[in-house]
């Protein structure tokens, strides 16, 4: 073999690899979308019987497990992430969190219907972006994008587009605010407040 072939015949094998590699990527992030709406199914046709706080505590596992809870904490509070201290940080990560299951608890509370599918996934700047919708039968359907990004291996979402909206960049424009304004311990105390607003309503 010539060394023109031998170069040729590496490229194509590095060509592969990174397909291969790539489409493993992607059907990885879908697996972790798929679950995490799989879960969020099963909590919403037994909303009534687990009512708010099991559906809390059915959430909050998968949530752990498919959220990049300490990315999505440090890009929404923005520059004052290093200003913080590591009991801060842990604190915010863990109200954040606790907020997060309660949102969906509470915005997730019935079942008409739903179902969620997959549209597909691609590759964006590094990160994976799963597109999916939520059919219902008596509205519009919903789009649902997630945003994946590695961490170590592991694929989690860090932001979720709702209908072309960001959350994440929704999140940083307001929190961001509150930490310049009020200071951090403010924005915690806001954070719990609508915690336990959830838990009133429901």
């Amino acid at each position: 073999m010539t060394r023109t072939s031998v170069y040729t015949a590496i490229a194509a094998l590095v060509m592969y690899c990174q397909f291969a590699s790539g489409a493993e990527n992607l059907e990885a992030s879908k697996t972790v979308v798929e679950k995490f709406h799989a879960n969020l199914l099963e909590v919403m046709t037994k909303a009534d019987s687990l009512g708010f706080s099991g559906r809390v505590d059915a959430l909050d596992p998968v949530l752990a497990e498919t959220f990049d809870f300490h990315t999505i904490a440090r890009i929404v509070t923005g520059k004052h992430w290093k200003t913080l201290d590591d009991d801060q940080r842990a604190e915010f990560i863990d109200v954040f969190e606790a907020l997060s299951a309660a949102t969906y608890a509470s915005n997730f509370d019935g079942f008409s219907g739903e179902v969620f599918e997959t549209l597909g996934a691609e590759e964006k700047r590094g990160n994976i972006l799963v597109k999916t919708v939520i059919v219902r039968e008596d509205d519009d359907p919903v789009t649902l994008d997630y945003v994946l990004r590695d961490n170590d291996g592991m694929w989690r979402i860090v932001n979720v587009i709702a209908n072309g909206v960001s959350d994440l960049s929704l999140k940083r424009a307001d929190y961001t605010a509150v930490i310049k304004s009020e200071g951090f311990n403010s924005l915690v105390t806001k954070l719990s407040g609508k915690i336990t607003g959830y838990k009133i309503s429901n």
